[in-house]
């Protein structure tokens, strides 16, 4: 459908213009009949014209194949013509996507291309897809806009952040883990495999010398520990209705699977052997511990098109499905959100897992319930908010104190916290030999 370009608006109000002189000055009414006339033929021309350069402009879509969500990513556009053309070209991104950049202005000379970009927003996991390419041509005289629509498609996979685990590695490398929160504790020297004799060093403890050796060698020499390998972490994944909640750009959801690969990806460097379970949704998924290098790529191929469900999650069930795929003991880690209506089958799953293997609690918190009770009371409606909140938060940490009552480590933190929080609470249950 073509559309009035600003040339043509401009040209119609002064031909209007001229139409309300005429009334004062009749003298002017030829004029204004004339200017109309001509005003509509060249008007009709250019009109005619216009839609003759449909087709004469050719677009393809560059966008990588892989993306992590929650950053932004350029797309760029490759423009060709046939003839001289100018006009306006959006793209028909995925609609969860925000963008930056759009419509772009673009001029062509015959023969030649042009490559424009614009960002994105990705906020939505899975398969995505770019559906086509809106154009609007100027026509010869600009006077209209020529719509024209291009299918051309691109499908990409989004996945969970794995740019976190790039930004790990290089901080590992540096030595700057405490930049992002990574606490790094001198080990306890007991329940430890023994790696290696060397000198001794100053900060040593003197439980770490090899007196015999020491004695042989005529200088002091220590024991050194590395922390023990070969053990299983599962992560028991929660898709259900309340890990739908979203404090930001990301879901909880998101943060989950973000806080997931960034910890295997650690455990995996420890040569421990890394494995995912899934419920509360329709078709449960189960990845078996391995250790090999392509565990990370196994698990984002498994989690990237997962979306969490409306379906009440069953902690037993799923307690009781893992178990049937578990041999050796194995550290479970639990991610789910605690609610107060929990006790049904919360606390018998944990009982159940904790008979043969180590278990941690990690419980996301809603941030928006802390800005609700530090809002200032104005009136009836927000002291009901804050003594709604209050009530909720306070059921919430009944619920965590009976499980902590039990036995069950809990890590209870911000969905934003949770990568660097699930970290640390590895490498202290590592250190202190309780895998």
């Amino acid at each position: 459908m073509p559309i009035p370009n600003k040339p043509l608006l401009w040209l119609c109000a002064a031909w209007f213009a001229l139409g309300l002189a005429a009334v004062v000055s009749p003298g002017l009414a030829l004029a204004w009949k004339i200017a109309g006339a001509a005003l509509l033929v060249v008007a009709l021309a250019d009109l005619f014209a216009g839609r003759q350069r449909r087709g004469s402009v050719s677009v393809s879509r560059e966008v990588h194949h892989a993306l992590p969500v929650g950053t932004w990513q350029t797309v760029y556009l490759r423009l060709t013509a046939k003839v001289r053309i100018c006009g306006w070209l959006s793209d028909r991104h995925p609609p969860e996507f925000g963008d930056i950049g759009l419509p772009l202005f673009f001029r062509l000379e015959p023969g030649r291309w042009l490559k424009a970009g614009y960002r994105i927003l990705v906020t939505e996991r899975g398969r995505q897809e770019f559906t086509a390419v809106d154009l609007r041509l100027c026509s010869p005289l600009r006077l209209w806009l020529i719509a024209e629509t291009l299918p051309v498609t691109s499908s990409v996979r989004v996945y969970p952040d794995f740019a976190r685990i790039t930004q790990y590695t290089l901080l590992a490398t540096d030595n700057r883990l405490s930049q992002i929160g990574v606490l790094q504790r001198r080990r306890r020297g007991e329940g430890m495999e023994f790696h290696q004799l060397r000198d001794y060093r100053q900060e040593d403890s003197p439980r770490q010398i090899d007196w015999k050796a020491s004695s042989r060698m005529g200088r002091l020499i220590s024991r050194e520990y590395q922390d023990e390998r070969d053990q299983q972490i599962v992560f028991l994944l929660d898709c259900g209705s309340r890990m739908r909640a979203r404090d930001s750009e990301l879901s909880h959801f998101d943060h989950t699977l973000n806080a997931i690969l960034l910890l295997s990806y650690v455990a995996l460097g420890q040569g421990d052997a890394v494995g995912l379970s899934t419920f509360g949704h329709e078709h449960p998924r189960y990845l078996p511990p391995k250790k090999s290098v392509a565990t990370v790529n196994r698990l984002l191929n498994t989690v990237y098109d997962l979306q969490p469900t409306l379906q009440t999650p069953d902690y037993l069930v799923a307690a009781e499905s893992l178990l049937k795929h578990l041999s050796k003991r194995t550290l479970i880690i639990l991610v789910t959100n605690v609610r107060d209506e929990d006790d049904d089958t919360l606390g018998p799953a944990m009982t159940l897992l904790r008979r043969r293997h180590a278990v941690t609690l990690a419980s996301l918190k809603e941030t928006v319930l802390d800005e609700l009770i530090e809002a200032p009371v104005t009136d009836f409606d927000t002291a009901l908010t804050r003594a709604a909140s209050l009530e909720y938060l306070h059921a919430r940490r009944r619920q965590t104190a009976i499980l902590r009552h039990g036995g069950v480590q809990i890590v209870d933190v911000r969905p934003h916290q949770l990568p660097v929080a699930l970290i640390n609470h590895y490498w202290e249950r590592k250190r202190a030999g309780a895998l």
